[in-house]
């Protein structure tokens, strides 16, 4: 595994932290709180409507044990979880995807403000290279989670 697909962009293998079957777990370029990763399908499918039953069942069994882990890793108190379906939901990449953010007490001074965060993080007019994280740090930050998932 070299690359993977997610929507438009292809993603090196040294950014994925989880491959299942059906799915695979990424850091985030830019996340919105430390440790904010993706989970997605490996087909690559627009909408979760257009996922398979057992694609559907993967891509949520992947999701709670990678929120498992990130809670813990990241020392976090609660997780948002959260899947932008469709352009007018915020969805940037044509690609399903859910949004795992580990949360801790005052990370924003009002709680739902995240959900704004979110709707503008990936946007073209708020998302260029010069605010992403480098190769280096997203592969760093992938091998030590897989790391942890060995423990668990």
């Amino acid at each position: 595994m070299s690359t993977l697909r997610f929507g438009q962009h292809l993603i090196k293998a040294s950014a994925v932290f989880l491959r299942t079957e059906l799915s695979f777990a990424l850091v985030n370029r830019k996340p919105v709180v430390p440790g904010h990763v993706l989970v997605c399908p490996l087909r690559p499918v627009e909408r979760l409507r257009d996922l398979q039953p057992d694609e559907l069942s993967d891509l949520f069994s992947t999701t709670q044990r990678v929120a498992n882990l990130v809670e813990k890793h990241f020392s976090s108190t609660s997780l948002t979880i959260a899947i932008q379906d469709g352009p007018e939901a915020g969805q940037t990449v044509k690609h399903v995807h859910v949004h795992v953010l580990p949360r801790k007490a005052g990370d924003f001074q009002r709680n739902d403000s995240i959900y704004d965060e979110l709707q503008k993080h990936d946007r073209d007019d708020e998302d260029s290279p010069s605010q992403w994280r480098s190769e280096e740090e997203m592969a760093a930050e992938a091998s030590d989670l897989r790391r942890e998932l060995e423990k668990l």
